[in-house]
Protein backbone atom coordinates (compact mmCIF):
# COMPACT_ATOMS: atom_id res chain seq x y z
CA UNK A 1 0.00 0.00 0.00
CA UNK A 2 1.38 3.43 -0.95
CA UNK A 3 2.13 6.03 1.69
CA UNK A 4 -0.66 8.25 0.31
CA UNK A 5 -3.19 5.42 0.62
CA UNK A 6 -2.04 4.67 4.15
CA UNK A 7 -2.36 8.36 4.99
CA UNK A 8 -5.89 8.58 3.56
CA UNK A 9 -6.94 5.42 5.43
CA UNK A 10 -5.58 6.84 8.67
CA UNK A 11 -7.60 10.06 8.25
CA UNK A 12 -10.74 8.12 7.35
CA UNK A 13 -10.36 5.87 10.42
CA UNK A 14 -10.01 8.91 12.65
CA UNK A 15 -13.09 10.51 11.20
CA UNK A 16 -15.02 7.26 11.72
CA UNK A 17 -13.95 7.26 15.37
CA UNK A 18 -15.58 10.69 15.78
CA UNK A 19 -18.78 9.62 14.05
CA UNK A 20 -19.04 6.34 15.99
CA UNK A 21 -18.72 8.41 19.15
CA UNK A 22 -21.49 10.69 17.85
CA UNK A 23 -23.79 7.75 17.09
CA UNK A 24 -23.16 6.23 20.51
CA UNK A 25 -24.03 9.53 22.20
CA UNK A 26 -27.19 10.14 20.16
CA UNK A 27 -28.70 6.66 20.15
CA UNK A 28 -27.49 5.33 23.49
CA UNK A 29 -28.06 8.63 25.26
CA UNK A 30 -24.95 8.01 27.33
CA UNK A 31 -21.27 8.72 27.09
CA UNK A 32 -19.34 6.86 24.42
CA UNK A 33 -17.01 4.01 25.39
CA UNK A 34 -13.78 5.06 27.15
CA UNK A 35 -11.80 3.94 24.11
CA UNK A 36 -13.72 6.20 21.72
CA UNK A 37 -13.50 9.08 24.19
CA UNK A 38 -9.74 8.68 24.53
CA UNK A 39 -9.15 8.49 20.76
CA UNK A 40 -11.43 11.49 20.16
CA UNK A 41 -9.50 13.51 22.74
CA UNK A 42 -6.23 12.65 20.96
CA UNK A 43 -7.69 13.72 17.60
CA UNK A 44 -8.86 17.04 19.07
CA UNK A 45 -5.39 17.72 20.45
CA UNK A 46 -3.68 16.86 17.16
CA UNK A 47 -5.80 19.30 15.13
CA UNK A 48 -5.54 22.10 17.68
CA UNK A 49 -9.09 21.90 19.05
CA UNK A 50 -9.94 22.45 22.75
CA UNK A 51 -11.20 19.45 24.70
CA UNK A 52 -14.42 21.34 25.43
CA UNK A 53 -15.70 20.46 21.94
CA UNK A 54 -16.07 16.90 23.25
CA UNK A 55 -18.23 17.92 26.22
CA UNK A 56 -21.90 17.89 25.18
CA UNK A 57 -22.85 19.42 28.53
CA UNK A 58 -21.26 22.70 27.47
CA UNK A 59 -23.46 24.94 25.30
CA UNK A 60 -22.08 25.83 21.88
CA UNK A 61 -22.42 29.46 22.91
CA UNK A 62 -20.15 28.81 25.90
CA UNK A 63 -17.50 27.16 23.71
CA UNK A 64 -17.51 29.98 21.15
CA UNK A 65 -17.27 32.57 23.93
CA UNK A 66 -14.17 30.86 25.30
CA UNK A 67 -12.75 30.25 21.83
CA UNK A 68 -14.09 33.01 19.51
CA UNK A 69 -12.15 31.62 16.55
CA UNK A 70 -14.47 28.60 16.51
CA UNK A 71 -17.62 30.69 15.98
CA UNK A 72 -16.94 31.17 12.28
CA UNK A 73 -16.02 27.52 11.83
CA UNK A 74 -19.36 26.44 13.36
CA UNK A 75 -21.30 28.72 11.02
CA UNK A 76 -19.23 27.59 8.02
CA UNK A 77 -19.84 23.85 8.38
CA UNK A 78 -22.19 24.04 5.40
CA UNK A 79 -21.55 26.86 2.89
CA UNK A 80 -24.57 29.05 2.23
CA UNK A 81 -24.15 29.26 -1.52
CA UNK A 82 -22.17 27.82 -4.38
CA UNK A 83 -18.73 29.36 -4.51
CA UNK A 84 -18.47 29.67 -0.72
CA UNK A 85 -16.31 26.54 -0.46
CA UNK A 86 -13.20 28.57 -1.29
CA UNK A 87 -14.04 30.95 1.55
CA UNK A 88 -14.51 28.02 3.92
CA UNK A 89 -11.16 26.58 2.81
CA UNK A 90 -9.51 29.89 3.70
CA UNK A 91 -11.24 30.03 7.09
CA UNK A 92 -10.02 26.58 8.08
CA UNK A 93 -6.50 27.13 6.74
CA UNK A 94 -5.86 30.42 8.56
CA UNK A 95 -4.70 28.48 11.62
CA UNK A 96 -1.45 27.57 9.86
CA UNK A 97 -1.68 23.84 10.46
CA UNK A 98 0.84 21.41 8.92
CA UNK A 99 -1.76 19.61 6.82
CA UNK A 100 -4.65 22.04 6.30
CA UNK A 101 -6.86 19.67 4.33
CA UNK A 102 -6.66 16.78 6.82
CA UNK A 103 -7.05 19.10 9.79
CA UNK A 104 -10.06 20.74 8.20
CA UNK A 105 -11.72 17.35 7.64
CA UNK A 106 -11.22 16.29 11.25
CA UNK A 107 -12.05 19.70 12.74
CA UNK A 108 -15.25 19.72 10.76
CA UNK A 109 -16.13 16.25 12.06
CA UNK A 110 -15.44 17.36 15.63
CA UNK A 111 -17.63 20.47 15.31
CA UNK A 112 -20.44 18.54 13.63
CA UNK A 113 -20.30 15.92 16.41
CA UNK A 114 -20.42 18.64 19.04
CA UNK A 115 -23.41 20.30 17.41
CA UNK A 116 -25.39 17.07 16.89
CA UNK A 117 -24.70 15.75 20.38
CA UNK A 118 -25.82 19.01 21.95
CA UNK A 119 -29.10 19.00 20.00
CA UNK A 120 -29.95 15.29 19.76
CA UNK A 121 -27.85 13.74 22.51
CA UNK A 122 -28.13 13.42 26.31
CA UNK A 123 -28.97 17.13 26.80
CA UNK A 124 -32.38 16.57 25.23
CA UNK A 125 -33.05 13.26 27.00
CA UNK A 126 -32.90 14.22 30.66
CA UNK A 127 -35.70 12.70 32.70
CA UNK A 128 -36.49 16.10 34.21
CA UNK A 129 -35.63 19.16 32.12
CA UNK A 130 -34.78 22.40 33.89
CA UNK A 131 -35.47 25.90 32.59
CA UNK A 132 -31.72 26.39 32.08
CA UNK A 133 -31.47 23.10 30.19
CA UNK A 134 -34.39 24.01 27.95
CA UNK A 135 -32.90 27.42 27.14
CA UNK A 136 -29.51 25.86 26.42
CA UNK A 137 -31.13 23.39 24.04
CA UNK A 138 -32.91 26.23 22.22
CA UNK A 139 -29.62 28.10 21.81
CA UNK A 140 -27.85 24.98 20.54
CA UNK A 141 -30.65 24.40 18.02
CA UNK A 142 -30.21 28.03 16.96
CA UNK A 143 -26.50 27.41 16.39
CA UNK A 144 -27.35 24.37 14.26
CA UNK A 145 -29.85 26.41 12.25
CA UNK A 146 -27.23 29.07 11.54
CA UNK A 147 -24.82 26.37 10.46
CA UNK A 148 -27.44 25.04 8.04
CA UNK A 149 -27.95 28.51 6.58
CA UNK A 150 -31.08 29.61 8.43
CA UNK A 151 -31.99 32.18 11.01
CA UNK A 152 -32.33 30.84 14.57
CA UNK A 153 -35.88 29.53 15.00
CA UNK A 154 -36.51 28.89 11.29
CA UNK A 155 -36.17 25.10 11.32
CA UNK A 156 -37.64 24.67 14.77
CA UNK A 157 -40.78 26.55 13.76
CA UNK A 158 -40.78 25.40 10.14
CA UNK A 159 -40.17 28.87 8.69
CA UNK A 160 -38.05 29.31 5.58
CA UNK A 161 -36.29 32.50 6.54
CA UNK A 162 -33.18 33.97 4.92
CA UNK A 163 -29.67 33.32 6.13
CA UNK A 164 -28.59 36.08 8.54
CA UNK A 165 -27.64 39.13 6.48
CA UNK A 166 -28.95 37.58 3.24
CA UNK A 167 -31.55 39.39 1.16
CA UNK A 168 -33.64 38.25 -1.75
CA UNK A 169 -33.52 40.24 -5.02
CA UNK A 170 -36.60 42.18 -3.94
CA UNK A 171 -34.91 43.08 -0.68
CA UNK A 172 -37.37 41.15 1.45
CA UNK A 173 -35.15 38.24 2.37
CA UNK A 174 -34.85 34.99 0.51
CA UNK A 175 -35.05 31.32 1.37
CA UNK A 176 -32.34 29.84 3.52
CA UNK A 177 -29.58 27.85 1.87
CA UNK A 178 -27.12 25.40 3.29
CA UNK A 179 -27.37 21.80 4.37
CA UNK A 180 -29.36 19.97 1.71
CA UNK A 181 -31.71 17.85 3.81
CA UNK A 182 -35.46 17.66 4.17
CA UNK A 183 -36.37 20.81 6.06
CA UNK A 184 -39.85 19.44 6.67
CA UNK A 185 -38.61 16.27 8.36
CA UNK A 186 -36.01 18.10 10.42
CA UNK A 187 -38.55 20.73 11.42
CA UNK A 188 -41.06 18.09 12.54
CA UNK A 189 -38.33 16.27 14.51
CA UNK A 190 -37.27 19.43 16.32
CA UNK A 191 -40.86 20.45 17.09
CA UNK A 192 -41.57 16.97 18.44
CA UNK A 193 -38.44 17.07 20.59
CA UNK A 194 -39.30 20.50 21.96
CA UNK A 195 -42.83 19.46 22.83
CA UNK A 196 -41.48 16.41 24.66
CA UNK A 197 -38.87 18.51 26.49
CA UNK A 198 -41.52 20.95 27.70
CA UNK A 199 -43.58 18.04 29.03
CA UNK A 200 -40.58 16.87 31.06
CA UNK A 201 -39.90 20.28 32.55
CA UNK A 202 -42.02 19.99 35.71
CA UNK A 203 -43.35 23.29 34.44
CA UNK A 204 -45.48 24.09 37.47
CA UNK A 205 -42.44 23.74 39.73
CA UNK A 206 -40.43 26.07 37.49
CA UNK A 207 -43.24 28.65 37.48
CA UNK A 208 -43.27 28.73 41.28
CA UNK A 209 -39.88 30.45 41.11
CA UNK A 210 -40.20 33.82 39.36
CA UNK A 211 -36.46 33.98 38.68
CA UNK A 212 -36.50 30.58 36.97
CA UNK A 213 -39.69 31.45 35.08
CA UNK A 214 -38.07 34.65 33.77
CA UNK A 215 -35.28 32.54 32.24
CA UNK A 216 -37.71 30.54 30.11
CA UNK A 217 -37.78 31.32 26.41
CA UNK A 218 -41.40 31.48 25.21
CA UNK A 219 -42.15 29.09 22.34
CA UNK A 220 -45.24 27.53 20.78
CA UNK A 221 -44.91 24.18 22.65
CA UNK A 222 -44.41 26.05 25.93
CA UNK A 223 -47.41 28.31 25.29
CA UNK A 224 -49.51 25.28 24.29
CA UNK A 225 -48.67 23.55 27.56
CA UNK A 226 -49.53 26.67 29.54
CA UNK A 227 -52.83 27.25 27.75
CA UNK A 228 -53.93 23.64 28.16
CA UNK A 229 -53.03 23.69 31.87
CA UNK A 230 -54.16 27.24 32.74
CA UNK A 231 -57.32 26.11 34.55
CA UNK A 232 -55.13 24.20 37.01
CA UNK A 233 -52.82 27.12 37.76
CA UNK A 234 -53.20 29.72 40.49
CA UNK A 235 -51.29 32.32 42.46
CA UNK A 236 -47.71 33.09 41.47
CA UNK A 237 -47.68 30.11 39.09
CA UNK A 238 -50.59 31.55 37.10
CA UNK A 239 -49.07 35.03 37.20
CA UNK A 240 -45.77 33.78 35.76
CA UNK A 241 -47.63 31.73 33.16
CA UNK A 242 -49.52 34.83 32.03
CA UNK A 243 -46.27 36.80 31.78
CA UNK A 244 -44.77 34.10 29.55
CA UNK A 245 -47.84 33.98 27.32
CA UNK A 246 -47.86 37.78 27.04
CA UNK A 247 -44.16 37.85 26.14
CA UNK A 248 -44.75 35.36 23.35
CA UNK A 249 -47.85 37.18 22.09
CA UNK A 250 -46.05 40.55 22.09
CA UNK A 251 -43.05 39.14 20.21
CA UNK A 252 -45.21 37.39 17.62
CA UNK A 253 -47.42 40.47 17.25
CA UNK A 254 -44.44 42.54 16.12
CA UNK A 255 -43.56 39.93 13.49
CA UNK A 256 -47.12 39.62 12.17
CA UNK A 257 -47.72 43.39 12.22
CA UNK A 258 -44.70 43.80 9.96
CA UNK A 259 -46.13 41.19 7.59
CA UNK A 260 -49.48 42.98 7.50
CA UNK A 261 -47.87 46.36 6.86
CA UNK A 262 -45.77 45.16 3.95
CA UNK A 263 -48.55 43.08 2.33
CA UNK A 264 -50.15 44.61 -0.74
CA UNK A 265 -53.47 46.28 -0.13
CA UNK A 266 -56.74 46.14 -2.08
CA UNK A 267 -57.24 46.62 -5.80
CA UNK A 268 -56.44 49.99 -7.37
CA UNK A 269 -59.46 52.07 -8.40
CA UNK A 270 -58.67 53.09 -12.00
CA UNK A 271 -61.79 55.24 -12.16
CA UNK A 272 -60.03 57.79 -9.95
CA UNK A 273 -57.43 59.92 -11.83
CA UNK A 274 -53.92 59.65 -10.36
CA UNK A 275 -52.69 62.51 -8.24
CA UNK A 276 -50.00 64.45 -10.11
CA UNK A 277 -47.44 64.46 -7.32
CA UNK A 278 -43.82 63.38 -7.45
CA UNK A 279 -44.28 60.26 -5.32
CA UNK A 280 -46.78 58.92 -7.89
CA UNK A 281 -44.51 59.58 -10.89
CA UNK A 282 -44.20 56.46 -13.09
CA UNK A 283 -40.59 56.99 -14.13
CA UNK A 284 -40.21 53.89 -16.33
CA UNK A 285 -43.39 54.59 -18.29
CA UNK A 286 -42.48 58.27 -18.65
CA UNK A 287 -39.08 57.41 -20.15
CA UNK A 288 -40.54 54.73 -22.44
CA UNK A 289 -43.30 56.99 -23.78
CA UNK A 290 -40.83 59.83 -24.47
CA UNK A 291 -38.08 57.82 -26.20
CA UNK A 292 -39.08 59.38 -29.56
CA UNK A 293 -37.81 62.68 -28.12
CA UNK A 294 -34.26 61.39 -27.69
CA UNK A 295 -31.67 63.77 -29.20
CA UNK A 296 -28.59 61.69 -30.17
CA UNK A 297 -26.46 64.76 -30.82
CA UNK A 298 -27.04 66.37 -27.45
CA UNK A 299 -27.54 62.95 -25.78
CA UNK A 300 -30.59 64.23 -24.03
CA UNK A 301 -34.14 63.00 -23.58
CA UNK A 302 -36.74 65.70 -23.85
CA UNK A 303 -39.86 64.95 -21.85
CA UNK A 304 -43.08 66.55 -23.03
CA UNK A 305 -45.47 64.35 -21.04
CA UNK A 306 -45.37 62.88 -17.55
CA UNK A 307 -47.13 59.69 -16.50
CA UNK A 308 -48.35 58.93 -12.99
CA UNK A 309 -49.35 55.76 -11.17
CA UNK A 310 -52.89 55.14 -9.96
CA UNK A 311 -52.78 54.77 -6.20
CA UNK A 312 -56.42 55.33 -5.20
CA UNK A 313 -58.16 52.22 -3.90
CA UNK A 314 -61.76 51.14 -3.62
CA UNK A 315 -62.72 52.22 -0.12
CA UNK A 316 -65.59 50.72 1.79
CA UNK A 317 -66.47 49.76 5.33
CA UNK A 318 -65.70 46.05 5.74
CA UNK A 319 -66.89 43.50 8.25
CA UNK A 320 -64.24 40.84 8.80
CA UNK A 321 -65.53 37.73 10.58
CA UNK A 322 -62.83 35.22 11.56
CA UNK A 323 -64.07 31.80 12.67
CA UNK A 324 -61.53 29.44 14.22
CA UNK A 325 -61.90 25.74 14.88
CA UNK A 326 -60.18 25.42 18.29
CA UNK A 327 -60.41 21.64 18.55
CA UNK A 328 -57.53 19.18 18.57
CA UNK A 329 -54.15 20.52 17.50
CA UNK A 330 -55.32 23.93 16.28
CA UNK A 331 -53.19 25.92 18.75
CA UNK A 332 -51.00 27.52 16.07
CA UNK A 333 -54.13 28.80 14.34
CA UNK A 334 -55.65 30.10 17.55
CA UNK A 335 -52.54 32.08 18.51
CA UNK A 336 -51.80 33.44 15.04
CA UNK A 337 -55.43 34.36 14.27
CA UNK A 338 -56.05 36.00 17.63
CA UNK A 339 -53.10 38.28 16.90
CA UNK A 340 -54.04 38.86 13.25
CA UNK A 341 -57.63 39.72 14.21
CA UNK A 342 -56.35 42.30 16.70
CA UNK A 343 -54.08 43.87 14.06
CA UNK A 344 -56.83 44.07 11.43
CA UNK A 345 -59.26 45.38 14.06
CA UNK A 346 -56.91 48.34 14.44
CA UNK A 347 -57.10 49.25 10.75
CA UNK A 348 -59.46 52.01 9.63
CA UNK A 349 -62.84 50.99 8.17
CA UNK A 350 -62.49 47.39 9.38
CA UNK A 351 -64.96 45.90 11.85
CA UNK A 352 -63.30 42.71 13.03
CA UNK A 353 -65.20 39.87 14.71
CA UNK A 354 -63.68 36.73 16.21
CA UNK A 355 -65.50 33.47 16.92
CA UNK A 356 -63.92 30.25 18.24
CA UNK A 357 -65.67 26.91 18.41
CA UNK A 358 -65.30 23.22 19.17
CA UNK A 359 -68.54 21.63 20.37
CA UNK A 360 -69.42 25.02 21.85
CA UNK A 361 -69.05 28.55 20.52
CA UNK A 362 -67.40 31.52 22.18
CA UNK A 363 -67.76 35.02 20.70
CA UNK A 364 -64.48 36.82 21.38
CA UNK A 365 -65.31 39.99 19.45
CA UNK A 366 -65.40 42.12 22.62
CA UNK A 367 -61.74 41.22 23.22
CA UNK A 368 -60.60 41.16 19.59
CA UNK A 369 -58.08 43.97 20.12
CA UNK A 370 -56.38 42.09 22.96
CA UNK A 371 -54.99 38.73 21.71
CA UNK A 372 -53.59 37.95 25.15
CA UNK A 373 -57.08 38.15 26.66
CA UNK A 374 -58.49 36.10 23.78
CA UNK A 375 -56.07 33.24 24.42
CA UNK A 376 -56.84 33.19 28.13
CA UNK A 377 -60.54 32.78 27.32
CA UNK A 378 -60.17 29.88 24.87
CA UNK A 379 -60.36 26.20 25.74
CA UNK A 380 -58.32 24.12 23.32
CA UNK A 381 -59.21 20.52 22.59
CA UNK A 382 -62.35 18.45 22.33
CA UNK A 383 -64.42 17.70 19.26
CA UNK A 384 -65.78 20.07 16.64
CA UNK A 385 -69.29 20.96 15.54
CA UNK A 386 -69.59 23.76 12.99
CA UNK A 387 -73.33 24.20 13.66
CA UNK A 388 -72.63 26.14 16.88
CA UNK A 389 -70.67 28.80 14.97
CA UNK A 390 -72.65 29.22 11.74
CA UNK A 391 -75.74 30.91 13.22
CA UNK A 392 -73.74 33.61 15.11
CA UNK A 393 -71.82 34.27 11.89
CA UNK A 394 -75.06 34.81 9.93
CA UNK A 395 -76.33 37.19 12.57
CA UNK A 396 -73.21 39.35 12.20
CA UNK A 397 -73.62 39.80 8.42
CA UNK A 398 -75.30 43.14 7.72
CA UNK A 399 -74.15 43.84 4.14
CA UNK A 400 -72.97 40.59 2.47
CA UNK A 401 -70.98 42.37 -0.26
CA UNK A 402 -68.98 44.23 2.35
CA UNK A 403 -68.36 41.19 4.53
CA UNK A 404 -65.58 38.60 4.52
CA UNK A 405 -65.96 35.34 6.44
CA UNK A 406 -62.62 33.63 7.09
CA UNK A 407 -63.33 30.05 8.22
CA UNK A 408 -60.21 28.37 9.60
CA UNK A 409 -60.37 24.61 10.12
CA UNK A 410 -59.10 21.25 8.95
CA UNK A 411 -62.77 20.65 7.96
CA UNK A 412 -62.95 17.17 9.49
CA UNK A 413 -66.50 17.94 10.50
CA UNK A 414 -69.77 16.14 11.08
CA UNK A 415 -72.70 16.68 8.67
CA UNK A 416 -70.36 17.67 5.82
CA UNK A 417 -73.04 18.03 3.12
CA UNK A 418 -74.98 20.50 5.23
CA UNK A 419 -71.85 22.53 6.00
CA UNK A 420 -70.99 22.73 2.30
CA UNK A 421 -74.52 23.90 1.52
CA UNK A 422 -74.27 26.62 4.18
CA UNK A 423 -70.91 27.79 2.79
CA UNK A 424 -72.39 27.92 -0.73
CA UNK A 425 -75.29 29.98 0.60
CA UNK A 426 -72.87 32.46 2.17
CA UNK A 427 -70.96 32.83 -1.08
CA UNK A 428 -74.11 33.18 -3.20
CA UNK A 429 -75.40 35.92 -0.88
CA UNK A 430 -72.37 38.02 -1.84
CA UNK A 431 -70.18 37.28 1.17
CA UNK A 432 -66.47 36.98 0.40
CA UNK A 433 -66.02 33.46 1.82
CA UNK A 434 -62.46 32.27 2.54
CA UNK A 435 -61.91 28.68 3.67
CA UNK A 436 -58.45 28.40 5.26
CA UNK A 437 -56.38 25.44 6.43
CA UNK A 438 -54.96 25.61 9.95
CA UNK A 439 -52.86 28.77 10.02
CA UNK A 440 -49.29 27.93 10.98
CA UNK A 441 -45.90 29.54 10.53
CA UNK A 442 -44.84 26.64 8.29
CA UNK A 443 -47.67 26.59 5.77
CA UNK A 444 -48.08 22.82 6.18
CA UNK A 445 -51.57 21.73 7.12
CA UNK A 446 -54.00 18.87 6.84
CA UNK A 447 -57.41 19.52 5.28
CA UNK A 448 -60.26 17.11 4.58
CA UNK A 449 -59.65 16.25 0.91
CA UNK A 450 -63.39 15.96 0.23
CA UNK A 451 -63.91 19.57 1.31
CA UNK A 452 -60.78 20.71 -0.47
CA UNK A 453 -62.15 19.45 -3.78
CA UNK A 454 -65.68 20.78 -3.18
CA UNK A 455 -64.44 24.23 -2.21
CA UNK A 456 -62.32 24.31 -5.37
CA UNK A 457 -65.34 23.43 -7.48
CA UNK A 458 -67.29 26.14 -5.67
CA UNK A 459 -64.72 28.74 -6.75
CA UNK A 460 -63.34 29.30 -3.25
CA UNK A 461 -60.24 27.09 -3.02
CA UNK A 462 -58.79 26.48 0.43
CA UNK A 463 -56.17 29.14 1.13
CA UNK A 464 -52.71 27.90 2.01
CA UNK A 465 -52.31 27.36 5.72
CA UNK A 466 -49.47 29.89 5.94
CA UNK A 467 -49.85 33.13 7.86
CA UNK A 468 -48.54 35.12 4.89
CA UNK A 469 -51.12 33.61 2.55
CA UNK A 470 -53.97 34.58 4.86
CA UNK A 471 -52.62 38.09 5.39
CA UNK A 472 -52.41 38.62 1.64
CA UNK A 473 -56.00 37.48 1.04
CA UNK A 474 -57.47 39.56 3.88
CA UNK A 475 -55.45 42.64 2.94
CA UNK A 476 -56.71 42.40 -0.64
CA UNK A 477 -60.28 42.39 0.61
CA UNK A 478 -60.16 45.11 3.26
CA UNK A 479 -58.01 47.35 1.04
CA UNK A 480 -56.49 49.20 4.01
Amino acid sequence: MSSDSQHDTRIEHRRQVLYWRLLAGVFDGEEATPGLEKMSAQIATEVGMPQSVLDSRLAIETVTQRYPELAQEFESLYPAQEGDEAQVEEIFEQGGYNDAHDDRTLRRALLLSKMMLNVFGPNASREVMTAEGYNQWLKDVGAMERSFGHNPGDLRSGRRGPRPGEMAPDGSGGPGHGFDISNEELSETLKGMEKDIVKRMALREVLKDSKLAAKLTPSMPLIEQLLRDKSNLSGVVLQNAKLLIKRYVDELTEVLRFEVERAKTGKVDHSVPPKRVFRNLDLKRTIWKNLTNWDPKEKRLYVDRLFYKHTAQHKMANDLIIVIDQSGSMLDSMVNCAILASIFAGLPRVNAHLIAYDTRMIDLTAHVKDPFEVLLRTNLGGGNDWHVAMEPVKQKIKDPRKTAVVWISDFYEIDVEHLLAECKALKESGVHFMPVGSVTSTGYFSVNQWFKQRFKEMGTPVISGSVKGLIKEIKQFVGS
